[in-house]
């Protein structure tokens, strides 16, 4: 049985493995520019983030209907269950859809079927995430938001996605203060790409509550102080920032050192079908490159569930804890 932990930094067409990718394009009449799964899967070298979001966004032609959406999401949270998540926060991406002609509302309800599915079949608890592209304009963003209002009660919370070099968190200061009225909750990724000071302006000018990577505030002494005084929790993607050559060697990532400071730290997976592992298999990459002990993994754990939008089921988040806090590690060792 594997440590129980959510997952809080996950992008649902990131989880779109080859199969299913080649299964959809058949039911879909989409033609991939690759023989088979193989020469796919063959693509993932990336250079950097812009060479991945390449890739990452033209697979998304597959994705056209309800059934689509809702058999990419089931298959997402096969995939975690079986790797001890319990709770799942999940961004999307509904302009990389619509523009290419698929309804907001196709989207929404397509992932809400297996989300509305998933205690029941899988044991896990789920969150909506809707992103916002940080590469279109800042008026997208707003009509994105004015489109999804029909849906906000499957909508927690709104992030920011997509290329973060030179298009800072201050660009969306106005989208995020209309989502914020709206009673949604509010998270960012800022500091993977782009410097320590979109961590700050994450912070202050949007107000969010969780920065998604941050990994680049350990430049700033201010700022890792501050996000340890304050307890901003950090949704870290390991295996996501080799793959995109953020780091060179995952021993070189900065995971144990940002717990060593005392910042409040997450692992996730980001992009699973893209970065080689599903969050369970991040654990064990960090457990290994990194030489974490058991209180440290138990301490990430913990984190994934304190950290998360649980305040509606507290029940929950202390039975989740609970389970983390008398989790024998040798009974996983002897799986």
């Amino acid at each position: 049985m594997p440590l129980p932990k959510a997952e809080l930094h996950l992008h649902i067409e990131g989880t779109l493995e080859p199969e299913l990718a080649f299964a959809l394009a058949a039911r879909n009449g989409v033609t991939l520019p690759f023989k088979d799964t193989e020469e796919l899967r063959r693509a993932y070298d990336f250079r950097d983030l812009q060479s991945f979001l390449d890739l990452y966004y033209g697979l998304m032609a597959v994705l056209r209907t309800e059934d689509d959406f809702a058999e990419l999401a089931d298959a997402y949270l096969t995939r975690a269950a079986a790797q001890g998540v319990r709770h799942a926060e999940i961004f999307f991406d509904p302009q990389a859809h619509t523009a290419r002609g698929v309804p907001i509302g196709t989207v929404i309800e397509g992932l809400a079927t297996a989300l509305d599915a998933a205690e029941r079949r899988h044991g896990v608890s789920t969150r909506l995430i809707m992103c916002f592209l940080r590469d279109q304009s800042a008026d997208s963003a707003l009509e994105t938001l004015e489109s999804a209002k029909p849906h906000l009660h499957r909508i927690t919370a709104v992030g920011l996605d997509s290329a973060e070099a030179g298009n800072p968190p201050s660009k969306f200061r106005e989208v995020y203060e209309a989502a914020a009225a709206l009673g949604l909750r509010k998270v960012a990724h800022a500091g993977e790409e782009g410097p320590a000071a979109y961590v700050r302006e994450a912070l202050d000018v949007l107000g969010v509550e969780r920065i998604d990577h941050g990994l680049r505030c350990m430049e700033d002494a201010e700022l890792v102080e501050r996000l340890a005084r304050e307890r901003v929790p950090l949704t870290l993607c390991p295996l996501s920032n080799l793959r995109l050559r953020v780091i060179d060697l995952l021993e070189e990532h900065p995971l144990a050192r940002m717990m060593d400071a005392g910042l409040f730290c997450t692992v996730n997976s980001d992009d699973p079908a893209y970065f080689g592992g599903y969050v369970g298999d991040t654990f064990h990459a960090v457990r290994e490159a990194l030489g974490l002990s058991e209180d440290r993994l138990r301490e990430l754990a913990r984190n994934s569930f304190e950290a998360s939008f649980l305040e509606d089921d507290e029940e929950r988040r202390a039975r989740l804890i609970a389970e983390v806090d008398a989790y024998d590690f040798a009974v996983e060792l002897q799986e």
